[in-house]
C-alpha cells in the first residue's frame, strides 16, 4: 500500500491541498463550494467534491468527512489514501459504481480544531424541519450550567457535582444526557441549532447535483471519538427499516467479523441521537435505494472526550483566555479525536479500505 503516514495532515490547508491533488491527479471532476468565512491561518475553507466514475452511473458511493471539523484529521486521511490507492481505484471502476468523495463537510470547524461549525451548531444534529416543536433534551438543561462553567480548568465544586450525576445515573446516561442533541442552549454543547447551517445547506446541493440520477447509493461517513482507540465501529446510519439494516450487515459485518451496530437497539458505542445528517438523503435523492454507516473510530475514554468538548466550548465563550489555556484546550481537542501514531493511522487505513472494497461488493451485489 502507499505511504500511509503521507496521506494525513497537521492542518486543514495542508488536508485540503492533499486531497485536491490526488484527486487531480487521479483524473477526478472536482468542484467547491467556498465557506464565507477564513479558516485559523486566514486560509480559504470549502467544501471540496471530488467524483470517480460516470455521473450517471446507477450505483454510487459517497464517502465524507468533516462533519464533525476536527474529526477530518483522520476522515481526510482517508480520503487521500483512497484517491492515491490504484487497486481501489480500479476496483470501483471495474464495477461501474461512481465514488463520491466529499471533502470537509465542517471546514471551518477542521481548520479552528472545533467539532461544531461557524454557527456553533452541531452538524449531525442539525437535520430537522425546525418546525417546533422540536426535540427535548432535560436532562442536558439540567447539566448546562456544569458543563460550561464559569472557569477553566473546572473548580473542586463542580467536579464533585458532575461527578455525582455519574455516580448516580452512570455513565452511558451522562454521555446521553450530553451529546444527544438538544436546541434550548445556542451557546451550549451539541446544539442542533434555530436553522439549517451552511454546512446543511451546502451537503444538500451535493446530494442532489450528484446523487439525483443514482439508482443505490452507499454513503460511509467518517468519525473518529468513540469507542477502543483504532476499532472503527460500523454504526447503521439509516432509517429504522429492517430491509435496510438487512443490507447493511449483509454488506459491511464480514462475517461477524466487523459487525453493524444500532442505536436503535442499543448495541451502539452512540446515544440514540437526533437530527442526523443522513436524513438529507431521504430528501434529496428519494429515487435510491440507501444504504450507510458512520464509521467511528476510537480515540480515548469517553469522559475525556466529553471534558476536551467542553474545554472547547469554554474557549469559545471566553476568546480571551490566556495563550497558555488556549494552547493547552487545543490539544487536548486534538488527542480527543485524532491519535497522533502510526499504528493508529495503520488501523485506520486498513479498516476504512475493507469497508471501501464490502460497499462496492453489496452495491453490485
Amino acid at each position: 500500500m502507499n505511504n500511509i503516514n503521507a496521506a494525513f495532515s497537521t492542518s486543514y490547508a495542508q488536508a485540503r491541498s492533499k486531497f485536491l491533488d490526488s484527486a487531480t491527479a487521479a483524473g477526478m471532476a472536482i468542484q467547491s463550494f467556498e465557506h464565507p468565512l477564513k479558516g485559523r491561518d486566514g486560509e480559504a475553507l470549502a467544501m471540496d467534491v471530488a467524483l470517480d466514475g460516470n455521473p450517471d452511473a446507477q450505483n454510487m458511493l459517497i464517502v465524507s468527512s468533516a462533519c464533525h471539523g476536527v474529526e477530518g484529521y483522520c476522515g481526510s486521511g482517508v480520503q487521500v489514501f483512497a484517491a492515491q490507492d490504484s487497486e481501489w481505484l480500479a476496483k470501483a471502476r471495474s464495477a461501474g459504481v461512481a465514488v463520491l468523495y466529499i471533502h470537509a463537510l465542517n471546514p471551518h470547524g477542521f481548520s479552528w480544531l472545533r467539532r461544531t461549525t461557524h454557527e456553533n451548531v452541531d452538524l449531525n444534529r442539525n437535520f430537522q424541519q425546525f418546525e417546533p416543536p422540536l426535540p427535548e433534551n432535560e436532562a442536558y438543561v439540567a447539566l448546562h450550567s456544569l458543563l460550561l462553567p464559569s472557569d477553566w480548568p473546572p473548580t473542586a465544586d463542580n467536579e464533585t457535582a458532575i461527578d455525582a450525576f455519574i455516580q448516580t445515573n452512570g455513565v452511558r446516561a451522562y454521555q446521553s444526557a450530553v451529546s444527544q442533541g438538544q436546541y434550548a442552549f445556542a451557546d451550549g454543547m451539541f446544539f442542533g441549532g434555530r436553522e439549517p447551517t451552511w454546512s446543511n445547506r451546502t451537503l444538500r446541493q451535493v446530494l442532489k447535483a450528484y446523487g439525483g440520477k443514482a439508482q443505490r447509493i452507499a454513503w460511509m461517513d467518517l468519525h473518529t471519538g468513540l469507542g477502543p482507540s483504532g476499532v472503527g465501529e460500523r454504526i447503521f446510519a439509516c432509517r429504522d427499516e429492517p430491509e435496510a439494516l438487512q443490507r447493511a450487515r449483509a454488506w459491511w459485518d464480514g462475517g461477524g467479523a466487523t459487525p453493524i451496530t444500532s442505536f436503535y437497539d442499543g448495541s451502539s458505542n452512540s446515544a440514540r441521537l437526533t437530527g442526523l445528517m443522513w436524513g438529507a438523503m431521504y430528501d434529496e435523492c428519494p429515487q435510491a435505494e440507501y444504504t450507510g454507516i458512520a464509521l467511528e473510530y476510537g480515540t480515548q475514554p469517553i469522559l475525556e472526550i466529553i471534558r476536551a468538548l467542553r474545554g472547547d466550548h469554554w474557549l469559545h465563550l471566553h476568546s480571551n483566555a490566556a495563550p497558555a489555556l488556549r494552547a493547552s484546550i487545543h490539544s487536548k481537542m486534538m488527542d480527543a479525536f485524532y491519535v497522533d501514531t502510526d499504528a493508529w493511522r495503520s488501523q485506520i487505513i486498513v479498516q476504512a479500505r475493507q469497508a471501501l472494497f464490502q460497499a462496492v461488493d453489496g452495491l453490485c451485489s
